[in-house]
Parts: structure tokens; C-alpha cells; sequence
């Protein structure tokens, strides 16, 4: 059985991960701070498991978490606590820079003051993965070739920059204190329990709404689509399988304009929940203006962790988009 703290483990992403871990039979240890994007419900199905502990608190609190990490024996730390909705960190970057550089940081700290006093074999079996997006990367043109491991960071928005830092953060643990670390940078997730924020779930919600469907620009930005599922797999094969020191990229080998997104969900839509009149979703949708310096392209290229951990993708895309439709309605 794997002791595993988890953080911001009522997440989208998290919560996700934490089920999958539970179902394994190891226990999970939750801090998150229940912030707006937290959701209880995400987490009800394990709830009440005696695999489950839930602690309500901030990961900038360093004695809280070497707290956790001593009393439960911790054997792995995952850090998915993270603001992360872009739009947000436009408007206001402060929480961005206080949970995502400086959560990490005393994350970090916390930890290697744990791991330092372990013993050899306990040494052996520690490990702190860090959860990170493709978007520190930058952005893509059309004819760049997908985002590897080896992409340098090219931060565009306040919250890829702060990820980008608390990776530089989780590297430098790494190399300076031998602290056994690995980074996941992940595509854009989506899947049920997804934040109404996000623009799957937006474009779901406003169309049943009966509400302009709001797409940034002309729509011709591309993303790169994960389903949840697939990215908490991923998570736990570089966990258990990944080099310490390593950075391991997943993506969903699907990459769609916001604009085709949009259309193939009210395609769905339109065949598994007709209007009454029998128009097309469609007609609701609404070019707004464009987000401020607004990647263009997000692209992952998955040799490595095929190669490496034996990563691949479930479903189709289309298959899984279907299935999170049906979740939202």
C-alpha cells in the first residue's frame, strides 16, 4: 500500500487522480484550501473510505505539510494545487504568484526536510511529482513541431509563468538537494467535474442555456485535448515508473481549433438533446474579442512516455467527449 499526500485533491484533475489511487487500495492523505474551484462532490464516492483523509489548509503552510508528511508516513507527494484558469490570472496575478511559486516552494521545503531524515530504503521509495501544463512551453505555430521534453520555457500568460517558476523551483530541489522529483506537463484536460469556467464545460453550459456560446477571437486557436482519466493514468506511471529528475509531457494526440470544438459539441448535442424547434446549437455561437496575448497552439508529442512508461490514450476523442456531454446534462 502507497501513502501518498495529495494536494488540491478536490480539484478537477486531483480528484480524479486521488479515486483512481483510492480504487488501488492505497491510501490518500488531501490538503486542499477549498478555494472556488474546489467541489466536495468531485471526491463523494470516497469520502467516507478508510483510505481517505481530508485536511482543510494552505500548502504555503510548511509545518502543516511536513506535519502531514511525517504523522502519515508519507511515501509520495503529488502537487496538483494550482490557480489555473488563465483568464483569472490577467485580471489579477497575485494568487497565481502566492499558491503556485510560493505553494511550491514550501511544498519543496517541507518535503526535504522529511526526505533528509529518512532512512536508506525509505530514501529509495520517496518520491514528489509536480503537476504542470504544456503551457510553459509557449505557444506553436502551424508548421512548429509538437512540445517535447526538451522545449525550452517560453511563458506567455501570469499563470504559465508561474508554473514555469515552480518547475524551475522543482528542478533546482532536485539538483541542489538530490530531492527525488519529477514534472508532469500535461495538454488541456477535459472530462466530467470539470469547473463551469473551463471552455468545454462553457460552451456545454451556454448551449443548453440557450445562450451565446462564447469563442475567443475568430476561434482558430488550437489546443491539444486530454481526457482526465488518461492524464491521471499518465500521473501514475511516471509516479511509479518515471526517473527521478525527469520531466515527462502527455497529451491526447488531438488537436482541434476552439471553433471545431464548439461545432462538434453542438453536433452532439443537437442528436442527444434536440431543441424544440429543432435548430442547431450552432446559431448560439458568439465570437467575443480575443483574450490578451492568447497562445495559438498547444501540441504535445508523447514518444517519450510511450517509450518510456507505456503510455497511451484510451479512447477517441469524439468517444469521450460524448461521454462528458452526457455528465453535464
Amino acid at each position: 500500500m502507497k501513502k501518498i499526500l495529495v494536494t488540491g485533491g478536490l480539484g478537477f484533475i486531483g480528484s480524479c487522480f486521488i479515486k483512481k489511487e483510492i480504487a488501488k487500495g492505497n491510501l490518500v492523505v488531501n490538503i486542499d484550501k477549498v478555494t472556488y474551484a474546489a467541489n466536495f462532490d468531485n471526491i463523494k464516492e470516497v469520502a467516507n473510505s478508510d483510505k481517505y483523509v481530508f485536511i482543510k489548509g494552505d500548502i504555503c503552510s510548511q509545518d502543516l505539510s511536513f506535519d502531514l508528511l511525517q504523522d502519515y508516513k508519507i511515501d509520495s507527494l503529488v502537487n496538483f494545487a494550482a490557480e489555473s484558469h488563465v483568464d483569472n490570472s490577467i485580471k489579477s496575478a497575485s494568487e497565481f504568484i502566492h499558491t503556485n511559486i510560493n505553494g511550491t516552494f514550501s511544498l519543496l521545503q517541507s518535503a526535504n526536510k522529511y526526505y533528509q531524515n529518512l532512512s536508506a530504503h525509505e530514501k529509495d521509495i520517496f518520491r514528489f511529482l509536480h503537476v504542470s501544463t504544456d503551457e510553459v512551453f509557449g505557444s506553436l505555430s502551424l508548421s512548429d513541431k509538437a512540445f517535447t521534453e526538451e522545449n525550452p520555457y517560453k511563458p506567455n500568460s501570469p499563470y504559465s509563468a508561474s508554473k514555469a517558476a515552480s518547475d524551475h523551483l522543482v528542478r533546482a530541489w532536485f539538483e541542489t538537494y538530490k530531492l527525488p522529483t519529477i514534472i508532469t506537463n500535461c495538454s488541456n484536460n477535459f472530462g466530467y467535474n470539470q469547473h463551469k469556467e473551463k471552455l468545454i464545460p462553457t460552451i456545454i453550459r451556454t448551449a443548453i442555456k440557450g445562450v451565446d456560446i462564447p469563442i475567443y477571437g475568430n476561434g482558430s486557436n488550437i489546443r491539444d485535448w486530454i481526457f482526465v482519466e488518461d492524464h491521471c493514468y499518465g500521473i501514475s506511471l511516471a509516479l511509479n515508473k518515471g526517473a527521478i529528475g525527469q520531466s515527462y509531457c502527455f497529451g491526447g494526440e488531438c488537436e482541434m481549433k476552439n471553433i471545431d470544438i464548439a461545432y462538434l459539441i453542438c453536433e452532439i448535442l443537437d442528436r442527444i438533446k434536440p431543441k424544440k424547434d429543432l435548430t442547431s446549437y450552432k446559431k448560439q455561437i458568439k465570437f467575443v474579442e480575443d483574450r490578451k496575448g492568447h497562445d495559438f497552439r498547444y501540441a504535445i508529442d508523447n514518444s517519450k512516455v510511450k517509450k518510456e512508461l507505456g503510455y497511451s490514450v484510451s479512447k477517441a476523442f469524439k468517444d469521450r467527449l460524448e461521454e462528458t456531454i452526457k455528465s453535464f446534462i
